[in-house]
Order: C-alpha cells, then structure tokens, then sequence
C-alpha cells in the first residue's frame, strides 16, 4: 500500500452540530423526558471525531486495523470517532550524532561524525514499515557512515595513491554518504534533506603519533623546498661570477663555495661569518 491523502468533513460544522445536541439533551432532561440521554450520545460521539491537524504535520487515520489514510491539510476537522490517530509531524529535523569510532579502508581508527537534516515524506512508510522510524534514522545513518569510512582512508600518508580520502574528499564523499543515507531510509519514507560529515579525526590511542608523523612531514617538505631554492641561487651565483669574470674558481675553490653557501642558505640558524683577511689561499 501507499500513502493515500483523504478529505475530511468540517470541524466546526460538526462542532455546531454537538451544540445543538448538547443543547437539545439539557432541555429534555430538564423536562424530565428519559430519551434526553441520547442527544448526549450524540454529542459525545461527534466530540470523540473532532482532530486538529497543525502546519507541517500530518494525521494518519485506521480503522480495526486497516489503513484509511493520511490527514495532511492543516485545520479543524472531524472524523470518524472510531478511527485511531496518529500523529506525525512533516517538518524538518537535525540528526547531529555523536563522533563515532571506526576503522578507515586501512585501517586507522579514527572518531567521526555526521549531521543530518531529514523529513518524513511518505507518512504510511514512516508508519507502517519500519516499527520506530525516528530511532530506524539514527541506526540506519550510523550505520551508513561506518560503510563510508571502511571505503576511504582517512588521508594519504599512508596509501599515496588515494585521490579522495575522508579528510580532503569534501563533497564528493558527502555527496556519497548522502546516497547511502537515502537508500537506506527510503524504506521508511524518509527524505534526505542533506547529510554531511561534521566531524574527523583519529582515535586517541594514535592521535599523538600520527601528530607527529604530520608535523615531520611537513618539516620534509619545507625542507625540500629551502634546498630546492638553495641550488637554485647556488648556481646563479656561479654563473654570475663566471660571466662577469668576477673571479676564477677552480674545481676545488667551487666545491669550497658551494658547501659553504649551502651551509649559510640551508642552515635553521643565522649564519656566524669569519672574514678571511689574507688571502684566499689562507
């Protein structure tokens, strides 16, 4: 079965009729006259069908059992007394979960976490399908997120051939993890709003090392760097001083001068120059 929107009557006719039965119970007990007491059943039977359904919420009515359909109109109305309601409401919610804590596709544990913003779109899914639809959202996105973290690895330190990992993916993984989400709630008529990743970082037991892994990484790299522009102006230098007939080295005099500039360029502290007052030879 689907969702199927029904129509109801008027509340505030129905609640005129009542008046009028109320009304018409107190003159005829008043007077003494014994079926006075069935006005007042029917006056109880048409307050018991009186339903107020709120903006974005929606009201799902059975009967004995069967399904006979979803309130989704916002007013005052009446029903069939009989019918039991349910009330569900259609605005949209946050699902802010706890980090949790996984293994990525190398396994790294790592704590992560996710926000979701989410709806109830199809009330007889929602209802019926699933036996608690709002804890089936929070089972299901866990477990959704804990499928997409054993796809990825948490970055490219380790698997340098990675090109989207869980901390650089952006979109493209919330995108992914969005897909997954609603491929498992759509069996409970849930639509996904948007779902993304809010929170990643390694488990405790590593995160110290893996800060320290990161930091002499990225003194490698700066270090790469310095020794790549000290070559550089290493040998723009000799080639200045050589066109310019400034000076003429020999092999060993270059060699000298070119461990000494890269002493002075490379070096994490200033440099303490001796100045050589005799010769060069000296």
């Amino acid at each position: 079965m689907k969702e199927k929107e029904v129509s109801p009557g008027s509340g505030y006719l129905a609640l005129i009729f009542s008046l009028i039965f109320l009304a018409l119970a107190v003159g005829m007990l008043s007077k003494g006259m014994p079926f006075g007491v069935l006005p007042i059943v029917a006056f109880v039977f048409i307050i018991k069908g009186l339903a107020t359904v709120y903006p974005n919420e929606s009201s799902v009515l059975t009967l004995f059992g069967k399904y006979v359909g979803t309130i989704k109109k916002n007013g005052f109305f009446w029903v069939n007394p009989f019918y039991i309601r349910k009330r569900i409401s259609l605005r949209a919610r946050n699902f802010d979960s706890d980090p949790i804590k996984v293994n990525d596709s190398i396994g790294n544990p790592i704590k992560i976490g996710l926000v979701l913003v989410w709806k109830v779109e199809d009330t007889f899914k929602a209802a019926f399908s699933v036996d608690e639809y709002k804890h089936f959202v929070v089972v299901q996105s866990e477990a959704a997120l804990r499928k997409l973290a054993g796809v990825y690895p948490y970055d490219n330190f380790e698997d340098h051939d990675a090109v989207i990992t869980l901390r650089s993916g952006g979109e493209e993984v919330n995108h992914q993890l969005e897909d997954e989400i609603r491929e498992r709630l759509e069996i409970a008529g849930i639509h996904v709003i948007e779902a993304r990743i809010n929170y990643i970082a390694y488990a405790e037991e590593i995160a110290q090392a893996m800060l320290r892994r990161q930091q002499a990484t990225a003194i490698v790299a700066a270090r790469y760097k310095i020794v790549e522009g000290a070559v550089s102006m290493v040998e723009m230098a000799l080639d200045q001083l050589n066109d310019k007939n400034i000076v003429d080295f020999d092999e060993d005099k270059k060699a000298t001068m070119v461990s000494n500039l890269m002493v002075v360029l490379c070096g994490d502290k200033d440099a303490s120059p001796v100045i050589n007052t005799g010769t060069l030879h000296q």
